[in-house]
């Protein structure tokens, strides 16, 4: 039978990584290994990951400055399995995660890549409303082109070293490189929504925002989704003040195009709300009220923050000349 080790990176996260060792400790089909590396914690996360070494197969490797890329390179560089399972620090699995989510691979020799899912794991109605408007329900997903975040995802070592690993040079949407690249060697991906792994959102719009920004900044690092990010400037740069200004020149009823258009772009999310806000444990109307009414925010403030952060990350590629990852190599 095929060894499954497990792979994560982390960097202090004292207060979340009890959660993540603990569901690794109840894992149905436990890995054979574990390889975790630390980026250079300041908090007690290295203490706390010590504390499990009696009841998980874990070895943990102390890399002070290494990125989430090089984290993860080292981590491949140090398992003997044939299957790698990814996840992150932050998240919760269910105790089924890693059998379902390795069971493709283990079933069928040709299935290279088993996409699993995540989903958000709100404390409150704010994160209960950042999910609803930044993370997919499985049904929205489409298995052909799916490419799963490395918070839930397992595949064939060989593959990960085929692609040179993770590109080190980025610091953020690195997972999605690394995914098209596994997608370059036409291996068939599997997509496993029942591997759950469960994902706290942001508790904040200043956190989201520099997430969101991180994630922009890495798509321009990276040439990523130049459409995607060409019709968002179009849509708030000339659309909306042209929108508008006829609407004052024209005709008031122009502005129910306007509203019309935001409607159907927020739609999603309050389709989505229903079944994130059952996640928590007690609601009330207000509370309710409260996620409507963040929902429209939460999109503004991330739209802000990629707008900006897609322009710096081409500034950096153009100074810096990073390797074209679309040739594959190694």
């Amino acid at each position: 039978m095929a060894r499954i080790a497990l792979i994560a990176t982390v960097l202090n996260e004292g207060a979340s990584i009890d959660g993540l060792l603990n569901t690794l400790a109840t894992q149905t089909h436990p890995p054979d290994e574990i390889v975790i590396v630390d980026g250079g914690s300041h908090d007690d996360t290295v203490a706390r990951l010590r504390a499990y070494a009696d009841r998980l197969p874990l070895t943990i490797i102390e890399a002070p400055g290494c990125n989430i890329s090089q984290g993860r390179n080292r981590a491949f560089d140090a398992v003997t399995a044939e299957i790698v399972a990814i996840t992150d620090a932050g998240v919760r699995l269910e105790a089924d995660w890693l059998e379902k989510l390795t069971q493709p691979l283990r079933d069928d020799p040709h299935v290279g890549v088993a996409a699993g899912f995540f989903q958000a794991d709100p404390h409150n109605v704010f994160e209960a409303a950042m999910g609803a408007t930044v993370l997919p329900l499985a049904d929205e997903i489409e298995p052909e082109s799916f490419l799963p975040s490395s918070r839930s995802v397992a595949l064939r070592a060989d593959l990960a070293r085929q692609v040179g690993g993770y590109p080190e040079w980025l610091d953020y949407c690195e997972d999605l490189i690394f995914d098209l690249r596994l997608k370059q060697l036409r291996v068939p991906f599997v997509f496993v929504p029942e591997a759950v792994a469960h994902f706290r959102p942001r508790g904040s719009l200043r956190a989201y925002f520099k997430q969101y920004y991180r994630y922009a900044r890495g798509d321009g690092k990276a040439d990523l989704w130049r459409k995607r990010h060409i019709i968002r400037y179009l849509t708030y740069l000339v659309v909306l003040p042209v929108g508008l200004l006829l609407g004052a020149l024209v005709h008031p009823l122009l502005w129910g195009l306007l509203l019309i258009g935001g409607l159907i772009y927020v739609w999603q999310p309050y389709r989505r709300l229903p079944v994130v806000m059952r996640r928590l444990p007690q609601t009330t109307a207000a509370d309710w009220l409260y996620a409507v009414v963040l929902v429209p925010v939460i999109r503004l403030v991330g739209d802000i923050a990629k707008m900006l952060g897609y322009p710096a990350g081409w500034r950096w590629r153009l100074a810096q000349r990073p390797p074209d990852w679309r040739q594959i190599t190694a």
